[in-house]
């Protein structure tokens, strides 16, 4: 009987550190280089998130073939591979599922309809929108 309780507190305690290891995995493209580093040190430290960061749209695509996001976060205006045309061929691609919320400088009602049609569950303009803001928003979404 000892053995039994033994071994349902060691697995108990491998289950809390498996789950405690696994966080949720974000994919953040922004190619601005100050924005970025603030994000992702926060996403991580006060959000406890995993986050791979691309700074053009060709990087994220490679990125989303090498790994499986939770949550990816999409700038628009990115150098080569513009955000929209990353949804574009997110979109074509069959195993793609993660939300994906734009955080733009682009504001315009056409812009934030064009990247919600093409898939994103949000669209914060980023001069609207608080870095604790967008951590509650995700928290929400995905959970952590």
């Amino acid at each position: 009987m000892r053995h039994c309780a033994l071994f349902r507190v060691f697995w108990l305690s491998c289950k809390v550190k498996y789950m405690a290891d696994e966080h949720k995995k974000i994919l953040l493209v922004e190619d601005d280089h100050f924005l970025s580093s603030l994000l992702k040190s926060r996403l991580e430290k006060d959000g406890g998130f995993e986050v791979s960061l691309a700074v053009n749209g060709d990087e994220a695509i490679a990125a989303l073939d090498e790994m499986t996001p939770d949550l990816i976060i999409l700038d628009i205006i990115l150098p080569g591979r513009s955000g929209f045309e990353v949804l574009e061929e997110m979109r074509a691609k069959p195993g793609a599922t993660a939300p994906v919320i734009v955080m733009s400088n682009l504001g315009q009602e056409t812009d934030v309809a064009r990247g919600k049609s093409l898939g994103a569950v949000e669209y914060f303009v980023k001069a609207n929108t608080s870095i604790d803001d967008l951590i509650v928003k995700i928290r929400a979404m995905i959970g952590e």
